[in-house]
């Protein structure tokens, strides 16, 4: 029986991962590098791009190494001890902008992208495959994938009703605030991974492959419920990836700038906290949601229908400053959907990693895990990379100009397209790919 300190141990890695860098890359990132790094719409857009398909590559290279490891420190944990350090220092020099031109901008924006991606993965790969060696326990491992959730969306909630006030105390230019807030939250990330790596325990032993092979990749394009659950975790970060990169643009040129009610500074990362705070919520509630539902397929399914539903609605409100209270409550309600999914999914890997055990014969624990984070990396990265491309074909420019400024430019003309193109990013595009995502689920074969 894992205790209560394991189980917030493990809640802390993807407080790190979830929580802070993944969430800053996922909500702040678009606009960051638009409207303060000074990178155009292409670059950002081909920036993420180039990411995903390098992610493509590393994350089930990375799931079929963290497989084969061996060492005192166990199997899957010496990836996140020993990545912290790196983790964090790469997050912080990411949100740094140096004094250079277009061309050192961009080549400095994609190393350092590029270089965080591939940390990330080193880290995140073996952090969710510990799921699989912590516990056979089915009902412990919906615990863990809990704790898991509620983690990374409290350390979420924090970091997004923080940021406009830190920003604040910091002060100075935007690019400034931004490298001293990536500077503090990475070294927080670092210190919550390694200490995730030193709470948590492994007490199965994967059944491990005897030399490495190309084999476990081969049998995973023939496990019919890994390639239907991978479908849906893409989904899923399609569905959050678009909400969370097209939200600053929301608020920006939407609600023409931040929003202040009775002293509380709605921007684009307080707005996602309300969200966040309820994704919390029902994470920790998931397992009794599930259990009432009878089944992981059917509390999915109808986690599913509650973002489409709120996402269809939150289309009709007026855009508008004086509704942003309504605009709150949408975001509310589609996170209960979120919140009650999110779990699930990890839950459901384990599941999957499981059943090829028992059909192959040897883990591939790791691996599978692998094809999580890299849904995660590629359904938010994509979906980040379409908003910054839909908007530029709307009219929305950014760039560098030759003294090294960033400029930000739309044409009156263009304005109305570019709030049009805004709200359908962050309501009904979502609520299509939820309804993907509904049908995805239903065809899924494991009925735990």
């Amino acid at each position: 029986m894992a205790s209560l300190k394991e189980k917030i141990g493990y809640a802390l890695g993807d407080a790190a991962a979830g929580g802070i860098t993944w969430k800053v890359m996922s909500i702040a990132f678009p606009l960051f590098f638009t409207n303060v790094f000074g990178l155009t719409v292409a670059d950002t857009a081909t920036l993420m791009l180039v990411a995903r398909m390098f992610d493509v590559v590393t994350d089930p290279l990375m799931g079929s190494l963290a497989d084969r490891t061996q060492s005192k420190w166990g199997t899957y944990r010496p990836w996140l001890i020993f990545g912290a350090v790196p983790l964090g220092l790469v997050f912080a020099l990411l949100l740094y902008t140096p004094d250079f031109g277009i061309v050192g901008k961009r080549i400095y924006a994609y190393t350092l992208y590029l270089l965080m991606m591939a940390i990330y993965t080193a880290v995140n790969v073996p952090y969710g495959s510990l799921l699989g060696v912590m516990t056979e326990d089915d009902n412990e491992k919906n615990q863990f994938s809990s704790f898991r959730m509620v983690g990374a969306y409290a350390m979420g909630f924090i970091t997004l009703l923080s940021f406009p006030y830190l920003q604040k105390m910091v002060g100075g230019s935007d690019a400034h605030q931004y490298a001293v807030l990536g500077a503090v939250l990475g070294a927080i990330a670092a210190a919550m991974t390694l200490a995730c790596g030193l709470m948590t325990k492994e007490r199965l032993k994967p059944v491990r492959a005897e030399k490495f092979s190309f084999k476990p990749f081969a049998d995973l394009v023939k496990n019919k419920p890994w390639i239907y659950l991978t479908l849906v975790g893409i989904c899923t970060n399609f569905f959050n990836g678009f909400r969370y990169a097209v939200a600053g643009y929301l608020m920006e040129y939407c609600m023409h700038g931040d929003v202040t009610v009775s002293g509380l500074i709605i921007n684009y990362t307080v707005f996602m906290t309300f969200g966040e705070v309820t994704c919390m919520i029902f994470g920790g509630l998931s397992p009794k949601f599930t259990q009432w539902m009878g089944s992981k397929k059917k509390a999915f399914s109808m986690a599913a229908i509650i973002c489409i539903v709120f996402s269809v609605a939150f289309y009709f409100v007026p855009m508008d400053p004086a509704y942003i209270w309504v605009m709150v409550a949408l975001v509310i309600l589609t996170s209960i959907g979120v919140g009650l999914y999110s779990p699930l999914l990890w839950s459901m890997y384990a599941d999957v990693a499981d059943y090829a055990t028992e059909k192959n014969g040897t883990s591939s624990t790791g691996l599978i895990f692998s094809s999580g984070t890299m849904a995660q990396k590629f359904g938010t990265a994509i979906s980040g990379s379409l908003v910054a491309l839909l908007l530029g074909l709307v009219g929305f420019y950014s760039g560098t100009n030759e003294a090294g400024e960033t400029v930000v430019n739309i044409a009156p003309e263009d304005m109305e397209g570019v709030r049009s193109m805004t709200w359908a990013l962050f309501s009904i595009i979502p609520a299509f790919i939820a309804l993907i995502m509904l049908w995805l689920i239903h065809k899924y074969p494991i009925k735990k």
